[in-house]
């Protein structure tokens, strides 16, 4: 066997030198399998269609296709909706992978992380570029998990189009409406996958029911299944009146049959298809006035003459107008559905040119680009994820950061594939590209190719607006919409096994953060502890495990706590002076201000001046007293948490001549903390809108349970055989609540949990919460 091997790696070796895995480990893992070792393996990808040899002009034309042809899509859902083994299949029937990868088994190619493939679950996004039917396709598969929404929002944010998967058997789910909202917000075209429809308990006609209801969508139903559960067979093509059957005997999905329904075979399945496409016809044609004009003048009579080309076309304009979402279905883990779902995302979801970018007119033809993810690799450094919205890129390339104001230089430019990287000479519009050598760049900047191009840029927004901005607004106008940034919902402190060791882990920190914006590092200035600030107990699990297996540190997590915030009941007015001599220079200043809780919620301070101000004072020292404002306002009197919910007015501000602006701004913080520390207080504590989908059988243990976690039930759904308890609970009394809701139902129950709100603590807790901070219980 080693010998053969030998041979196959001697005969590949110049497609190796393109860094293409190209190596059949087929035999060796079945072998491996069978004995239950656990080595790790490389997955088995094919080399590029049409690259022979170390062809370079072949590899260029096909890494730039034309902008028509190319698709950055996202595939998107619930946790365990089946999107990983979704794109798994993808990527088998496109022919960049030779043999089909399992979640449980820990074989995916966009699970590549220790993490994802011990726990079953997608954690960080994962890019693949691959072809379909003479079609480049971006690929991005997003994780469901509620505490890695940023990785969701951040790809959504740079695709043109999205494949959003549902659990036939569960329909919408939680995670699913805020993956669902998010694309709402970024204006993203859909298609719904119904995956699972093998599942017991599946049901087509119950998934397609809660899209029209739970997420307000008109699904448009452009498949039928043969069969649901046990009994699921197939699906049916509805426009073409078609029947498409997997061959069982097929193991790997690649086999399957398209055969006309005829009234002699099928007419049960030929009239309900006709039904089903009557419906849909008229659905469009009250969507898109082109279609209905076409359908009540040649085909009024009868619409089974209409040609299928002429309805896609129309459900294409209606998906891009995001007026309604073309459905489909089938069985990711049984290899059925995957072909036509390809199909239909080359032919409804948009091609990058077909996306209207405003900010396109203003650069041109001159670079502009995204940077909407970044991974540190230990041989390369930091690698860059771009969105390449118009211009080239190339090696060596010198681009200026908009957002930071710096100039690098693109080392290496590269095509990404999960874990795996082929390096490429250039890269167009409409694609997305993974660059190395940029040491400052960071999620939600804007790339441009020179400060001259962003300057010109500028003036061009500018001149189509009006003529009273300053240079640096005008920069902030061309600049792309970056990513919103959740505030995290719990923190804890982390300590090195050493003192030695804590560089090392600020450097782990470091990158860690520039990874993963939602990931918080600060330091307490009391004690001097590095506190990590996360999403969830499973995110910072995830980092803490990644420092361990990555950066080789051992640290200790203190206990998590919870990030609540502190506001004021009633209106406070404070004076202060400082008077300080320092060398033969003496600063003065004499600061009142009154703070008062808003009517309305803010999570910064609101800072207003009274009329008695001198504006002459303001124009000099406004920086210095904001400063001043917002530093006291990140630390609250009681537990030392940020404050919201708070609104302060200077009433009267004396300065004498040659006082320094942090003379200013330290007198300010102390006045202000002295209101604060006299005003009545407040704790606000996170409520959490909280999902757990339970059987009948253990419906009451679990609603006894969330009683006594102070949870305030909203309403109690049925979903199939299963409840399905929707609410509100206080994230303090959610700690370790998996494992609880585990115990209570056999394993058998499933929740998300996702911030709603902040809500005052009653008193009987706050002061329990006090005591509990200042060790008196």
């Amino acid at each position: 066997m080693l010998t053969n091997l030998r041979i196959f790696v001697m005969n590949h070796q110049k497609i190796s030198s393109l860094h293409i895995n190209n190596m059949c480990f087929c035999k060796i893992r079945t072998s491996l399998k069978r004995l239950k070792l656990p080595v790790p393996l490389g997955r088995n990808y094919s080399s590029l269609p049409g690259l022979i040899g170390n062809d370079i002009k072949s590899l260029r034309s096909i890494i730039n296709p034309p902008i028509a042809k190319i698709r950055n899509i996202g595939i998107m859902a619930h946790i365990d909706a089946g999107k990983t083994t979704t794109t798994e299949r993808i990527l088998y029937y496109s022919g960049y992978t030779r043999s089909l990868g399992d979640v449980d088994d820990g074989d995916t190619v966009t699970d590549f992380m220790a993490q994802e493939r011990e726990r079953g679950i997608t954690i960080q996004s994962a890019a693949v570029t691959f072809d379909w039917k003479g079609y480049r396709v971006n690929l991005i598969d997003t994780p469901g998990h509620v505490d890695f929404t940023l990785e969701v929002e951040r790809c959504l944010r740079v695709l043109d189009g999205a494949v959003a998967v549902f659990d036939a058997s569960a329909g919408v789910e939680a995670q699913t409406l805020t993956v669902w909202r998010q694309a709402d917000k970024h204006k993203i075209p859909r298609i719904c996958f119904l995956n699972k429809m093998d599942k017991t308990g599946a049901s087509f006609n119950y998934a397609v029911e809660s899209i029209r209801e739970k997420l307000k969508a008109k699904p448009l139903l452009l498949q039928l299944p043969v069969g649901e559960a046990k009994t699921f067979k197939g699906v049916v093509d509805v426009i073409n009146k078609e029947k498409l059957l997997w061959n069982p005997s097929s193991g790997d999905g690649k086999d399957f049959e398209r055969k006309p329904l005829l009234e002699a075979s099928d007419p049960e399945l030929l009239k309900e298809t006709t039904e089903a496409r009557n419906a849909l016809i008229e659905q469009v044609a009250d969507l898109d006035d082109e279609f209905a004009d076409l359908v009540l003048g040649e085909f009024s009579e009868n619409f089974d003459l209409l040609p299928a080309e002429k309805l896609q076309t129309a459900i294409r304009r209606v998906t891009l107008a995001q007026t309604a979402v073309p459905v489909l279905c089938g069985s990711a883990l049984k290899n059925k559905g995957i072909q036509p779902l390809l199909d239909a995302v080359t032919m409804y979801l948009p091609s990058p040119e077909e996306c209207n970018y405003e900010f396109l007119k203003w650069y041109k033809d001159d670079l502009c680009a995204l940077a909407f993810k970044v991974l540190h690799d230990k041989q390369r450094g930091p690698l860059v994820f771009m969105r390449i919205y118009s211009g080239t890129i190339k090696p060596q390339l010198a681009i200026h950061n908009i957002n930071r104001n710096c100039t690098e230089r693109i080392s290496r430019l590269l095509l990404p594939f999960a874990d795996q990287h082929i390096e490429i000479p250039l890269l167009t519009a409409g694609n997305i590209a993974l660059t190395v050598g940029l040491k400052h760049t960071a999620t939600g900047d804007t790339i441009a190719s020179s400060k001259s191009s962003t300057l010109a840029a500028a003036r061009r927004a500018e001149g189509e607006g009006e003529k009273k901005y300053k240079q640096s607004d005008e920069i902030e106008r061309i600049l792309l919409a970056g990513v919103e940034i959740p505030e995290p919902v719990f923190f804890c402190t982390i300590e090195p096994p050493s003192m030695a060791k804590q560089p090392d882990l600020d450097h782990a920190l470091k990158c860690l953060e520039r990874e993963d914006p939602s990931l918080k590092v600060r330091v307490d200035p009391d004690s001097g502890q590095t506190v990590l600030c996360g999403m969830g107990e499973l995110h910072i699990e995830i980092i803490h495990d990644r420092i361990k297996r990555e950066y080789g540190l051992e640290t200790y997590l203190g206990p998590l706590q919870i990030a609540y915030r502190e506001t004021i009941l009633n209106s406070v007015r404070a004076t202060d002076t400082l008077d300080r001599t320092l060398g033969d220079k003496r600063h003065l200043v004499t600061v009142e201000v009154e703070t008062r809780p808003t009517e309305t919620s803010s999570a910064m301070p609101v800072i207003e001046y009274a009329a008695s101000v001198s504006e002459d004072l303001l124009k000099v020292s406004q920086e210095a007293i904001e400063n001043g404002i917002h530093s006291v306002c990140l630390q609250g009197p009681l537990l030392g948490s940020p404050m919201q919910d708070v609104a302060i007015t200077l009433h009267s501000l004396i300065i004498h001549p040659g006082t320094s602006t942090t003379m200013i701004s330290a007198c300010v913080s102390r006045c202000v903390q002295k209101a604060l520390k006299k005003a009545n207080k407040q704790v606000l504590e996170p409520l959490m809108n909280l999902e757990v989908t339970v059987t009948k059988d253990y419906l009451s243990p679990v609603l006894a349970d969330l009683a006594q976690r102070r949870g305030n039930i909203q309403e109690i759904q049925t979903r199939q055989d299963n409840k399905v308890v929707i609410g509100f609970v206080p994230l303090a009394e959610m700690m370790g609540y998996s494992t609880v809701l585990r115990t209570l139902t056999s394993g058998s129950a499933t929740f998300a949990l996702e911030l709603a709100t902040y809500q005052a603590m009653n008193p009987q807790d706050q002061s329990t919460l006090l005591n509990r901070r200042s060790g008196l219980t």
